[in-house]
This record gives structure tokens, sequence and C-alpha cells, in this order.
């Protein structure tokens, strides 16, 4: 999908050493024109096992590790409350201009906003991590779309479940050290209705927080658009029989209908034989798998934005709707 100019070198720190900084670091060894030159975490463990994984690479437990090492991108891969600071600090440093930052942004839209602002100051290659819209079945159902092949779209309902809190105990505070199940697992499936129909707004919101007072674990909210489109959206992690979260949209329009999720593609247009499309014959190859193809296809193409320039497919302004339509959503539930 994406070619790599090998010529030209990027050099990156990953801060958080999780699973996902973890997953970005091998996979980002993997390409041959990208070194992994510093990692960052809190844990003494981790710090100890990134130095035996990447033993060229400086292993530190702070962002002044960083400074003078002569980086081109650095890629935040800690926990959602944090990003707002450590993106502030990397900026307000000076260590770079190219930021890959998981999702969401931030915690919340101002915050969000100003990180947009102070990126476009930068001039640099800005990515969040919404790696769905990297994976082929989504893919796909964008290109009919974009034919118009349903005709004027009507409605959609779209959902994003998992099981990961589905015996969390009452009383628990696991989900909360998540930020919620609209940011954690929902912001994934939002991102994809904004970049399927654009121009959303919320218009009701139910939230239910059934593991602790205040926690966000069951949410359902409906949208509109300025042509009219109602859209549902349903997400919880508290979904039996998840065992790997989970997207999909069925969309309506005067010519029939499609549904997508990470599977599959089916096409049911008024009068004809649906069609559909698999996953597994789709072409979802990649160089190396590990985590899923989207992780590696957004990898290449944030890279590949920075040696031959250009923005990225998800890059923080294009995403910026994701975190206003969060806010919308708490806002809603609040009143």
């Amino acid at each position: 999908m994406f070619v790599v100019l090998e010529s030209e070198r990027v050099r990156v720190g990953i801060v958080g050493l999780g699973k996902m900084g973890i997953m970005h670091a091998c996979l980002l060894s993997t390409f041959a024109n990208v070194e992994v030159g510093a990692l960052c975490d809190k844990s003494r463990l981790m710090r100890k096992l990134a130095k035996r994984a990447f033993s060229g690479a400086q292993v530190t437990d702070s962002l002044e590790g960083f400074l003078g090492l002569d980086l081109d991108a650095v890629y935040v891969l800690t926990p959602i409350p944090s990003h707002y600071s450590i993106i502030k600090q990397i900026y307000g440093a000076g260590l770079v201009k190219n930021v890959f930052v998981e999702k969401t942004l931030t915690s919340n839209y101002s915050h969000s906003a100003e990180l947009c602002s102070l990126s476009e100051r930068q001039g640099g290659v800005t990515m969040v991590g919404y790696m769905k819209r990297f994976g082929v079945t989504f893919n796909h159902a964008k290109q009919l779309l974009d034919k118009q092949v349903l005709g004027e779209l009507e409605s959609f309902e779209a959902y994003a479940f998992s099981s990961d809190f589905a015996d969390v105990p009452a009383g628990s505070t696991l989900s909360k050290a998540r930020g919620g199940v609209i940011e954690d697992l929902g912001s994934h499936v939002v991102d994809l209705a904004e970049w399927f129909f654009g121009d959303l707004k919320v218009t009701e919101t139910r939230v239910n927080s059934q593991i602790s007072l205040g926690s966000e674990d069951d949410i359902g909210f409906s949208v509109t658009n300025k042509n009219g489109l109602q859209g549902h959206f349903e997400v919880s992690w508290r979904k039996q029989h998840y065992r790997m979260p989970e997207f999909g949209l069925s969309i309506q329009g005067t010519n029939g209908a499609l549904d997508v999720n990470d599977d599959e593609v089916k096409l049911s247009l008024n009068g004809s034989v649906p069609k559909r499309w698999y996953r597994h014959d789709m072409a979802d190859n990649v160089g190396f798998l590990l985590g899923g193809p989207e992780y590696y296809r957004e990898n290449q193409q944030f890279i590949q934005a920075i040696v031959g320039g250009g923005a990225s497919e998800s890059s923080f302004r294009s995403t910026l709707k994701v975190d206003y339509i969060l806010e919308q959503v708490r806002q809603r539930a609040n009143e």
C-alpha cells in the first residue's frame, strides 16, 4: 500500500513500554530504514528488559534522557490521561516535530485542539493510532461509500464490544484506570464513522456506570449530520464472548445496505443477491505480522510521511473531531 524510501534513516524514540509500546518498538525495528534509538518508561523492570531487547538504544526513565539523541520522531504510547503533558513536553523541549500517539489524542477536546495548533506550528508529521482506518475491510467499505453505491445515506448502527471487564466485580477501580470505555474502545468506531460520514453531532446519550461510581462501562448515543443521516452507537467492554475487541457498522441507504466489521464486508443492494468480501481473501498481507496488519500499515504510513513529505491519514487535525464527539457524549450524559 505504501512505499518506504529506504535511503533515508528515521531514528525514533518510544515513550511507554506497556503492551502497545513493546509492539510498536518491535514492529518499527523490522523496517530497514528505522532505528529505535531511545526508549522511556518509569518501570525499572521494563527498562531492564528494554536494554536486553534493544541493546543499541538509550533507555531512560524520563524524557530528558532523549535530549541530544538526534531523534526524528517520538511515539507516545502511555495511558491516555498522560498524553497531553508528554506531547507538550516533547514540543516544548524541541525534541522532535514528528509525533505518533496512541488514541485518543488527549482526554478532552480543548487539550487536543491545543496540541493540534502546537503541532501545526512545529510543521511536522503527526498521527493518532486509529489503526482501524488501515484495516482492509473498513478500507473497502470506505471505497464503496465514496462510490455512492448505497445512493443517499439514511441511517447507520455502529458498535464496539469487548469482554475486558465482563467479569470484573462491582467496586473495582480497574476500568477507571483505562479512562472509560468511550475513549478506550468507542473512539475507534467513532473515528470510523467520522471518516465514513463526517460532521456528526451528538443528539442523545446513555451512560451506564456498572462497575464503580462514575466509571464509563456501557454507553449508547445517537448522532445526526447536516444531510439528515441518523446514527446510533453501542459501546461496551462488559460483553461476554468477545475475546478480542470487535468493531462494526451497518449502513442503510436508498439503494440498499452495507455491513462491515473486522472480518467481512457485505453489500446488499435492493433486488440483488448480497455480495460478500472476506478479510482472508483481501490480500491482508504486511511485511511483518504482530498484533494485526493494521498496526504495521499505520507505522509504514507514518514513516513514509516523514521521509517523503505529506500528512498521515489520521493526523492530529483529521482526528480532532473524534475528541469533540466524545466530549459531546459526556456533556449530554451530564445533562
